[in-house]
């Protein structure tokens, strides 16, 4: 039997999603409380390894075992056992050719931004700190450059592993929320510290250091070394993953929770 399940967690906790010998991880804590309720070894698969500090919403994880359990098993069951910092949101049973990585079309992060004079105390490992105040429309105006299929290597990082430096981005826009700001991207794959770094472009020109041109300018470079720093985890969040629909997986809101469902 194959199962996916929708799993929220607080990442500045934790080092990162995937799995260490030497520090604890999401995946490792999961799969301890999971492979208790199966009564067998459980290894899963997830949609996307977030970094050490990132927060996810909308993870989906998959898994097969050998012994019979109902749904609730995984939810209820699963989230008596599991530390606060980590629940399931749901659970569904998937057909053997799911698999919560290479099926998945899109994922989607959220990146959030208090935007404000003093620094938070509430949410505030949950947040990224801005004190001068964003300009939300020239960060819009850089944010029309990266839509579509594009080479983006002057926000990859130097470790990332994959074979290609292409990806597409489906939309990426900034809000306003009160004193919060969001940045809000979707894309089919993103490369390691892609969001942050894209992120750390976006507060820069919203700072008015830089124009939305020169954004433009640093796509076109394909030169690391050009763009400012890789921006905090903390206000990083997985808030979403698209699937075929043939799979039927669960649809929910999206988070963080406390900036409503939209």
């Amino acid at each position: 039997m194959k199962f996916a399940l929708g799993i929220e967690y607080d990442g500045s906790q934790y080092h990162g999603w995937q799995r260490q010998s030497h520090a604890v991880s999401v995946q490792q804590t999961l799969e301890q409380v999971l492979s208790k309720i199966a009564d067998q070894e459980v290894q899963v698969n997830c949609a996307g390894r977030t970094d050490t500090g990132v927060h996810a919403t909308g993870q989906v994880v998959s898994f097969e075992i050998n012994n019979e359990r109902p749904l609730k098993a995984w939810t209820m069951g699963a989230n008596t056992q599991l530390p606060d910092s980590i629940a399931v949101r749901w659970a569904h049973q998937v057909s053997d050719d799911f698999h919560a990585r290479f099926s998945a079309t899109a994922r989607r992060y959220r990146y959030i931004i208090a935007n404000t004079h003093a620094r938070p105390a509430i949410l505030n490992h949950g947040l990224t700190w801005c004190r001068q105040r964003l300009d939300v429309d020239a960060m819009n105006a850089a944010c029309q450059y990266f839509p579509g299929e594009q080479d983006f290597s002057s926000f990859q990082a130097a470790s990332c592993q994959s074979r290609t430096s292409f990806r597409f981005i489906e939309h990426l826009n900034v809000t306003r929320t009160g004193d919060f700001v969001v940045i809000d991207i979707k894309a089919n794959a993103f490369l390691h510290h892609m969001v942050r770094n894209i992120a750390g472009a976006l507060i820069t020109v919203g700072r008015g250091l830089k124009s939305a041109m020169w954004v433009k300018e640093l796509i076109e470079a394909k030169d690391r070394t050009l763009a400012p720093a890789t921006a905090s985890p903390n206000g990083l969040y997985l808030v979403d993953v698209d699937y075929p629909d043939n799979f039927g997986l669960p649809r929910h809101s999206l988070g963080p929770i406390f900036l409503g469902a939209s």
